[in-house]
């Protein structure tokens, strides 16, 4: 990885680790439906200005059929999930759970592209122990009462939906300008959940929201999602889509920090269990 791939690395996986935090602050307030409204709104109200400046809105209208689909498998969808997840399992294990994301990428390179320089034997070694990691500490975790079956699964759906989006935007839309792409993306998902948002939104603010949920929704918006999703593209050109899932491995890192040291979630055996494994899936996932 080069030193521009590697910082765009590390951007990346430190502004896709911050929304699991941020969901549980605005969830203080806000209702899932106005949330993932409000960061698409704030996100597009910055990219659609900027990709009309740089010329990126006209390749990205010609490509609408792909942009919609980018949209609905990398926000629709998934934003509800793990938003709505956020009421039941702690912020740190949604971001543990993303860290799926290049099992299912490599899956989907070797399986439906053909792409068997995704099945490396060292690489995908990590690949497996990794995922591995995330199994164990689902499951004794729920064993153990610690989590709730189905809120962990629809966070791992929200993962397959990570893997697919960026894989179908590098190989059907390598011409259209990434600003284009996620401007009109995120303004689509804030035109889906509108009538929801607008709806909820009136009582929630009558009841006065919190500073913490109202700076929850400003972050989501300008940094996770707009700035990210940039940082992110430049990144899938950089070094392609299978490493570029790697971040989810430094997502995991950041949100259980947060979630530990400020929401004081717990640190459950699964976890104990679980974090080692992935940790050794990444070193040998990003190896040659």
């Amino acid at each position: 990885m080069s030193k521009k791939g590697l910082v765009l690395f590390l951007l990346a996986g430190a502004f896709w680790g911050l929304p699991y935090f941020f969901i549980v602050w605005a969830l203080e307030s806000f209702s899932t439906p106005t949330i993932v409204f409000a960061r698409t709104l704030l996100g597009a109200l910055v990219l659609v200005p900027y990709a009309f400046k740089v010329g990126g809105i006209k390749p990205a209208l010609k490509a609408w059929p792909y942009v919609a689909l980018f949209a609905f498998l990398e926000m629709v969808f998934p934003w509800l999930l793990i938003t709505e997840a956020g009421k039941h399992i702690p912020s740190g294990l949604s971001g543990l759970l993303v860290s799926t994301v290049p099992f299912f990428a490599v899956a989907i390179m070797a399986l439906v592209l053909k792409d068997r320089t995704a099945l490396r034997p060292v690489p995908l070694t990590g690949m497996i122990i990794g995922f591995a990691g995330v199994v164990a500490l689902i499951g004794v975790d729920s064993f153990l009462g610690h989590v709730q079956p189905v809120w962990v699964l629809a966070v791992v759906g929200a993962a397959l939906g990570y893997a697919i989006a960026p894989i179908m935007a590098n190989i059907k839309m390598t011409d259209v300008p990434t600003s284009g792409v996620i401007g009109l993306s995120m303004a689509l998902v804030a035109l889906i959940y509108s009538p929801a948002a607008l709806t909820a939104l009136p009582a929630e603010l009558a009841a006065g929201p919190t500073n913490h949920a109202v700076i929850a929704l400003v972050v989501l918006g300008l940094v996770c999602s707009a700035l990210a999703f940039v940082i992110f593209f430049e990144l899938l050109k950089e070094v392609g889509p299978v490493k570029a899932s790697l971040i989810t491995y430094v997502n995991t890192a950041v949100a259980l920090f947060l979630g530990i040291l400020f929401l004081s979630e717990p640190v459950t055996p699964g976890l104990i269990i679980g974090i080692p494994m992935i940790a050794l899936g990444l070193y040998l996932s990003a190896k040659k």
